[in-house]
């Protein structure tokens, strides 16, 4: 913004300097340096992709407004100069009509995405309620006449929403998918700015998700994701209205005359090369104009608002339309459907999740000793003073895993069945706030249900959220590296869990048959429609492959380290859960080092490292030893794992992934939610995602409304 507004000082300066020496003699020269000053306001007012780059961008639209102001009566300054003889001055109008539009544009797109504006625009009607004190008044009359009188309450009329009573139970299409993405971000885009809802709005997306497949689900919020984005960082709110496509046109319009204007100008006594800067400019802010239209016609917004009746044949052809652009558009799926495998240009978000681990972080920081290596110490003395540490440390650290199908589909079912299991207000808030104790208690663990409930107790209830999130992925990072890769490919695992999934499935068929005698439809556990269904279209629903034991371990990993690469490395966005996290990760790495570093371990040794942590003798707890004043966790840690390794392994991999998949939901609905909004400009996070679809499937405490007004009537008894 800065850097905008001193080169448009500079280029005006300049414009001033050249227009007084050629203040002597009036020729077109003069006339076209002052038709080049609107171009200033033009460009400064930026493309519809990108108005802000961060959300404190969006805060600062007041001094934006002043700059314009300041560019504006500049430009106009030099504009005066070369009247009242000036050739060019209806084209340069019209560049500053466009130019002042543009601008505009931009300032509003600000002030519509800063977060108290935003707030205010979805806030009601303020709601005073019935009149209590005139019913109140009435029932005293009636009691001091001596009338018999009660109060009787009637709740408020349930009105089922059209979505909620005609709940789309087939496959959806793309073009459907981005307009039920777009129904919902209008919905709930409150939740940026901590709206609260009603369980009228809570049961309706409920109904809708719990009868969604997991991809269909990731489509739909992936869509919400980007219209947060585009709401909150681009000009989408101001164009795409009736008053924006009106100064839009008027703006292109504009550009367009005024190139006709200049080309059929007599041009003798200009120069060849003001000339070529001229068309240069001119043909720039019209092609800019033409992208800009292409991009407003053909956009996941402008599909999704669409109101239109498919039925008829303008309505097929603009769906048709829409599925071919929006096919191009999709997330795509690697060959094997493992991953996401979408081409960089087309992606929504990142389409990976970032991880970091503390043992590999600890055997590879390890500090340089002067008299060992003073290169390397100094080298990194530099960069701790120069302020790159964190830079350095994300850069050489932190890993970027695809993201895969079957780690959705683990997330998605798992609150799937919560969602199921919230059918009231005091469960929802249990379920909200459960960070991995609710599946140890919930459950179905058989023999080992004791063993796991004190797991929990010990390593999960009874410690903070950040303590119990470094127990737990160091625990989990001690159990995976001990089992090695030869336990994943074992056969008669995999093949035990094939046979489960094909029984399951033959249940389910035999049951959607009596269902469907009883003319009751019922959706299937993992929200996947199999050939029982009565629309014909669910057939061409896939039933996901089911989880194996090595998916549950290697998701466990996957989702340890990115949970503490956000405790670590998006400290912001877990601060309102983190508690003294920082604190405590420091203090575990400085005694893993320590560990480290009397034992010998080469810094690529992980396996190594993780036998060596395990082999210390944990009978007496830590805190007894060594007492409280280290927030280190490192070998509380290794009595978790000991306590997870009397588990089978099939239980324990099962359990630590519904642990992890649970603190996962608890840190995504309770980060504030700003820190979401922030991420998205940012490439996406997996937690935000996570974030929507406990919004949909109605858990978190932003649901307050749960019975409305309550009607009351006043029963005068004969």
């Amino acid at each position: 913004m800065d850097d905008n507004n001193n080169l448009g000082g500079g280029f005006i300066s300049s414009v001033k300097f050249k227009l007084f020496q050629s203040s002597s003699k009036r020729d077109n020269d003069a006339d076209l340096v002052a038709f080049w000053a609107p171009f200033l306001l033009l460009h400064l007012g930026g493309p519809d992709t990108i108005t802000a780059f961060s959300l404190e961008d969006n805060e600062l639209w007041l001094r934006h407004l002043f700059a314009f102001i300041v560019q504006l009566l500049a430009t106009l300054y030099v504009l005066v100069l070369t009247l009242p003889k000036n050739n060019l001055l209806v084209p340069t109008i019209l560049m500053f009509v466009a130019g002042i539009i543009k601008y505009l544009e931009r300032t509003r797109a600000l002030f519509r995405a800063s977060l108290g504006s935003f707030r205010e625009s979805m806030l009601k009607d303020p709601d005073p309620g019935p009149n209590y004190a005139k019913l109140m008044e009435e029932y005293s009359s009636k009691i001091e006449a001596g009338l018999p009188t009660t109060i009787e309450m009637t709740p408020e009329p349930g009105k089922e929403s059209k979505l909620a009573a005609t709940v789309n139970r087939e496959k959806l299409s793309d073009f459907e998918v981005v307009q039920y993405a777009y129904r919902y971000f209008e919905k709930f885009k409150g939740l940026i700015v901590e709206l609260i809802f009603s369980f009228r709005e809570r049961n309706e997306s409920r109904d809708f998700f719990q009868y969604r497949t997991a991809e269909e689900a990731f489509k739909i919020i992936e869509l919400e994701l980007n219209f947060i984005y585009e709401v909150l960082y681009t000009k989408v709110v101001v164009v795409h209205s009736i008053v924006g496509y009106i100064f839009r046109f008027l703006s292109t319009a504009s550009v367009v005359v005024a190139f006709g204007f200049f080309h059929f100008l007599d041009k003798r006594g200009l120069k060849e090369i003001d000339i070529v800067v001229t068309y240069a400019l001119l043909g720039g802010a019209i092609c800019l104009d033409a992208i800009a239209l292409f991009m407003l016609i053909f956009s996941d917004w402008t599909f999704g608002a669409i109101n239109i009746n498919i039925n008829n044949r303008m309505g097929k052809c603009v769906e048709w339309i829409g599925t071919k652009y929006l096919r191009s558009k999709t997330s795509s799926w690697s060959d094997d459907e493992e991953h996401l495998s979408t081409s960089k240009p087309l992606r929504r978000w990142s389409e990976s999740v970032s991880t970091f681990n503390l043992i590999d972080y600890c055997l590879k920081r390890r500090t340089y000793e002067f008299k060992y290596n003073p290169f390397m110490f100094c080298l990194d003395k530099l960069v701790d003073n120069l302020g790159g540490g964190d830079f350095v440390k994300e850069l050489k650290y932190v890993k970027r895993e695809k993201f895969r199908k079957k780690l959705w589909v683990l997330i998605f079912d798992e609150l799937l069945e919560k969602s199921r299991e919230a059918d009231d207000a005091e469960t929802t808030h249990r379920i909200s706030l459960a960070r991995g104790a609710y599946v140890c208690q919930e459950g179905e663990w058989g023999d080992d249900q004791s063993h796991i409930r004190n797991i929990s107790e010990n390593y999960i209830e009874n410690v903070t959220f950040d303590e119990s999130l470094m127990l737990w992925h160091v625990a989990t990072e001690l159990c995976f590296s001990e089992d090695g890769p030869d336990k994943d490919n074992n056969f008669s695992t995999n093949t035990g869990g094939y046979l489960s999934h094909c029984l399951h499935v033959a249940t389910e068929l035999c049951f959607r048959k009596t269902e469907e005698k009883n003319n009751v439809q019922v959706p299937t556990a993992n929200n996947k429609v199999d050939e029982g269904n009565v629309p014909s279209n669910d057939k061409d629903k896939k039933i996901d492959l089911p989880l194996t034991d090595k998916d549950y371990r290697s998701f466990s990993k996957v989702l340890s380290d990115y949970m503490l690469y956000l405790l670590v490395m998006q400290a912001n966005m877990m601060s309102a859960v983190a508690g003294i996290g920082q604190i405590r990760f420091r203090d575990t790495c400085a005694e893993t080092e320590k560990f480290f570093i009397r034992r010998g371990l080469e810094r690529s040794n992980q396996k190594a490292a993780c036998a060596e942590i395990s082999g210390v003798n944990t009978k007496v707890k830590p805190v007894h030893v060594k007492g409280d004043r280290s927030k280190s966790v490192l070998f509380d840690a290794c009595m978790l794992a000991k306590e997870l390794k009397k588990l089978g392994e099939k239980e324990k991999w099962k359990l630590i992934s519904k642990v992890w998949v649970e603190m996962l939901s608890f840190a995504a609905g309770h980060c504030r939610p700003a820190t979401h909004a922030q991420q998205v400009s940012k490439g996406g996070q997996l937690i935000s995602f996570v974030w929507l679809l406990m919004a949909h499937f109605g858990l978190g405490e932003q649901f307050q409304i749960n019975e409305g007004h309550a009607r009351a009537k006043l029963v005068v008894g004969k």
